[in-house]
C-alpha cells in the first residue's frame, strides 16, 4: 500500500471512531457507524508473514488516537512445528482462525491472513484496501458497546456492556475482550525466519469472551486481565460484539494511557 493511501486510511478516521467520554479517562462508548475489526492472523515462523505484519503497523499507527478500524494480530501455533516456537502464539488464536474458515465455508487456513467484519480479506495488498475499510465503516453499528477499564497492580479490571438491538443479529452473539499490545519484537533464531529480528504491533495477548445476548439483546461481562510479564510500548483494551454467523456487530477500543495505564 502507498504511503499516501495509509494517510488517506488515517484520515478519514475523525468522526468514526468514538473518543473516550468526558471526563471518564478510562471508559468508552461506541458510536453510531460501524468500526471496522480487522484481524490479521499470523506467525513468527512464516517467512511471508513480516509483510503483513509491517502492513498492519503501516497502515494502522500504534498509539494513533484515530484509526479507521481497529487492528488485531492473533499469532496462530501451528507454524511452531518447524522449529521455533512464537511466544505470542496460543491454541485458541488458532482455533478461532478455523471457527472463521467454518463461518466463511472455506476449505483451509493460512497464513498471512486478514479477515475483516469476520470476512476473508485478501485485498489487503493492493490500493483498493484503504476504499474498502472505508465502505465497511461506513454502515450503521450493529451493536452498541461499552467499556472501562481501572488499573490495578499486575491487572486491569474491565467492566464492558453491549446491546444488540436487532432481534435477527442476537443468535450466538456474545461480547469479546481483548489485550493488545504494540511495539514487540523477536530476535528469531531458528524456522523459516531465522537470524531476522521481527517487530509487532497490535498483538493480542489476551482473548476473553463473555456469554451470549440475553433475550433482549444484552451483554455484560466483568473481569480481570492479567498482565503479560513482558510489557510492549503502549496497550489497548478492545471489545467487539460477534454473532454465530461470523459477522462482526461492531468493535470498540480503549488505548491504555493516562491514568489507566498498566502497572506492573
Amino acid at each position: 500500500m502507498r504511503h499516501a493511501s495509509v494517510a488517506f486510511v488515517v484520515a478519514l478516521a475523525a468522526g468514526i471512531v468514538a473518543g473516550p467520554v468526558a471526563g471518564a479517562a478510562c471508559s468508552v462508548k461506541s458510536g453510531p457507524s460501524t468500526v471496522a475489526l480487522v484481524e490479521l492472523y499470523t506467525s513468527e515462523g512464516c517467512s511471508s508473514c513480516p509483510p503483513a505484519d509491517l502492513w498492519l503497523s503501516t497502515a494502522f499507527p500504534a498509539a494513533s488516537p484515530q484509526l479507521t478500524a481497529i487492528p488485531l494480530a492473533f499469532h496462530v501455533d501451528y507454524w511452531d512445528r518447524l522449529g521455533w516456537k512464537d511466544r505470542f502464539a496460543t491454541p485458541a488464536y488458532t482455533e478461532r482462525q478455523y471457527e472463521a474458515m467454518r463461518a466463511n465455508r472455506a476449505r483451509f487456513v493460512y497464513t498471512p491472513q486478514v479477515i475483516v467484519q469476520g470476512k476473508d480479506f485478501p485485498q489487503w495488498r493492493g490500493s483498493a484496501a484503504p476504499a474498502a475499510l472505508v465502505a465497511a465503516n461506513s454502515k450503521p453499528a450493529r451493536a452498541e458497546i461499552s467499556l472501562e477499564a481501572e488499573s490495578q497492580r499486575g491487572s486491569i479490571v474491565v467492566k464492558a456492556t453491549a446491546r444488540v438491538p436487532s432481534g435477527a443479529d442476537r443468535r450466538g452473539a456474545a461480547l469479546h475482550v481483548a489485550l493488545v499490545d504494540d511495539g514487540l519484537a523477536s530476535d528469531v533464531k531458528a524456522g523459516e525466519n531465522a537470524g531476522v529480528r521481527l517487530a509487532h504491533d497490535h498483538v493480542v495477548r489476551l482473548l476473553r469472551s463473555g456469554p451470549a445476548a440475553d433475550t433482549n439483546g444484552n451483554i455484560r461481562w466483568d473481569g480481570s486481565l492479567p498482565l503479560p510479564s513482558e510489557a510492549g510500548n503502549s496497550s489497548t483494551l478492545v471489545a467487539f460484539v460477534q454473532n454465530s454467523a461470523g459477522d462482526v456487530l461492531q468493535a470498540l477500543a480503549l488505548p491504555l494511557t493516562a491514568s489507566c495505564a498498566p502497572m506492573r
